[in-house]
């Protein structure tokens, strides 16, 4: 059953998706390439080329959330043009360089994650406010901490890390702090809150399944010939 605000007495489904994925998120730290990367571990083709299975389920959100910009449920959210697809794009320009031979693939599990958000944006939307609260307001909370991470064990950059840069946007805690409150904007306008707690839960399934494969692949590549 989804919180209530105490202010207005609507659901608040930003604290019914943080405690219903609690043990997702946990699992989604503790497995696959995530984990490799928050224990210091990770290798840039592996950043790589998890940046690049990413970047569909970003244009999927920014692209969803364009289309039912006049949508009363997904205004507050629409609002925000975030654009992590671009940055992305710039991402991996400066992490790979500009020969096309050595792009990181897209794997089956990156595609799938980009139909789900896909799925989620039809008919009114609202399941996209799940997809929201996993991508953005993560980048904006423990993104930040995986962006000094990056920095630290990796070498990364600016160039490498715009990902994490919201600073052409707004001043990072007042993002934030709007962020999440056009989310429940959003959550409190949507017809129906369980739908948005269940596309939740499947959001960190695909992430899970995603860093899974990420590390799967990489080792593949690693593996004798």
């Amino acid at each position: 059953m989804a919180a209530v605000t105490a202010e207005s007495g609507a659901p608040s489904v930003v604290t019914a998706l943080y405690v219903s994925t609690k043990a997702l998120h946990l699992e989604a730290e503790r497995t696959g390439f995530i984990a490799d990367m928050l224990r210091g571990a990770a290798s840039r083709r592996g950043y790589a080329l998890l940046l690049r299975n990413l970047q569909p389920a970003y244009r999927e959100i920014e692209d969803g959330l364009e289309r039912h910009r006049h949508n009363p449920i997904l205004a507050p959210l629409a609002r925000y043009r975030l654009a992590r697809a671009a940055a992305i794009a710039a991402d991996l320009a400066a992490l790979t360089g500009p020969d096309s031979d050595d792009q990181p693939p897209l794997l089956p599990e990156g595609e799938a994650y980009a139909r789900t958000i896909a799925q989620a944006a039809g008919g009114d939307g609202s399941r996209l406010i799940a997809h929201a609260y996993t991508r953005y307001l993560g980048d904006l909370n423990g993104g930040q901490i995986v962006k000094r991470l990056l920095e630290k064990s990796l070498g990364l950059g600016e160039p490498e890390l715009t990902h994490y840069d919201f600073s052409a946007i707004a001043e990072p805690a007042a993002l934030k702090a709007g962020y999440r409150q056009a989310l429940e904007l959003a959550g409190a306008a949507a017809p129906d809150p369980d739908a948005i707690i269940a596309e939740g839960a499947l959001a960190f399934e695909c992430n899970i399944a995603l860093s899974i494969a990420v590390q799967r692949s990489l080792a593949g590549e690693a593996a004798p010939s």
